[in-house]
């Protein structure tokens, strides 16, 4: 089993308006010994901005502004923005989040040259009921019946006048093209799906049509192991070794006192992403210690983004949707474990 070693909470909520709840779940950037950290901050009423602090090396914060670097701007996330992760490719960031209108939850895309200024591309994902969703979904073969299970939101009772979306989270960008073409993981739950397009513009409702038409095809990950039986979903953007793409993902199995989210790893094909090479079959790490077991979501440790120094691969993650922390691990060591474990 491989050794993970916790680093201890690396951010915590302050009493500034926009971060007085909560902060958590961080997208990582790191430029040589500097540490980007762009991070969900949720203020009273579960209302969500992202913030931005910045680090030298892994664990030495240098830099934390006062204010919210992006904001919600449209209907579509007049609850929030959340859950934010980060790549840059060919000299442009790529900021994707969770937007959130307090009944839907959808993936949306920003961009930026210079992690100050950014450009909204809006809503990548489906937008569609789940009766369209099944409709489309189904012409491939029967669906999981946990797709079905996992759609049921108890706040539509007090929301009649929203058309309920399929929820569509978790997009995450991997941090090259690969044969020309943008790479990257969504989630519909409980599995994890993966799309590549050669341009954001070809991401249309057409687009996305022939996709669900094509669902079986399109799935990467589906739950295995027990530590992820209830359902899984995407982590921190993929990291390209000589083995693989490494990939950090959550999974969440179910307990007497409810869901546990664990870290989870597996390899991806380097040439081709949508086949899985390797997966852990336990989890990477789980929630241990009191403030990842006690928060404002229980028992919940949720990775989103990486920095590597030397061999010691950082793994920032939200903690029990209360902090952010971090943990650390050989990279050598787990990929050389992850080999042990190939399908």
């Amino acid at each position: 089993m491989i050794n993970v070693k916790k680093e201890g909470i690396v951010l915590s909520k302050t009493t500034l308006p926009f971060e007085d709840e909560a902060v958590l779940n961080p997208a990582i950037y790191q430029d040589g010994n500097t540490i980007h950290m762009l991070y969900r901050a949720v203020r009273k009423g579960n209302y969500s901005t992202i913030g931005y602090c910045k680090f030298e090396g892994p664990l030495n914060m240098v830099q934390r502004n006062k204010e919210p670097l992006l904001i919600p701007l449209f209907d579509y996330e007049a609850h929030g923005i959340e859950d934010p992760r980060l790549v840059k490719i060919d000299e442009v960031y790529y900021l994707s989040f969770t937007s959130y209108d307090g009944v839907n939850a959808v993936g949306s895309v920003s961009t930026s040259v210079d992690l100050k200024h950014f450009d909204r591309h809006g809503v990548v994902v489906p937008q569609l009921s789940y009766d369209e969703f099944k409709r489309l979904a189904e012409c491939s073969g029967p669906l999981n019946v946990k797709y079905e299970r996992f759609h049921v939101h108890n706040n539509i009772l007090n929301n009649p006048n929203k058309k309920l979306l399929l929820w569509d989270k978790n997009v995450i960008f991997f941090p090259r093209k690969i044969n020309g073409r943008f790479y990257f993981v969504h989630r519909i739950r409980p599995d994890i799906q993966i799309a590549s397009v050669i341009s954001l513009q070809e991401i249309t409702p057409t687009f996305w049509e022939n996709y669900l038409l094509h669902l079986e095809e399109n799935i990467l990950l589906t739950a295995k192991h027990k530590h992820e039986a209830s359902y899984i979903g995407g982590g921190c953007p993929p990291i390209e070794t000589d083995k693989g793409w490494l990939f950090i993902y959550h999974g969440v199995h179910d307990s007497p006192s409810g869901y546990v989210y664990n870290a989870c790893a597996c390899l991806l094909d380097k040439e081709n992403p949508q086949k899985e090479i390797a997966r852990l079959p336990y989890a990477l790490f789980k929630p241990e210690l009191d403030w990842e077991l006690i928060g404002d979501v229980n028992d919940v440790v949720f990775p989103t983004g990486t920095a590597l120094f030397d061999d010691k691969l950082y793994i920032y993650y939200g903690a029990a949707d209360s902090r952010i922390a971090c943990a650390s691990v050989s990279l050598k060591e787990l990929l050389t474990e992850l080999e042990n474990y190939k399908i």
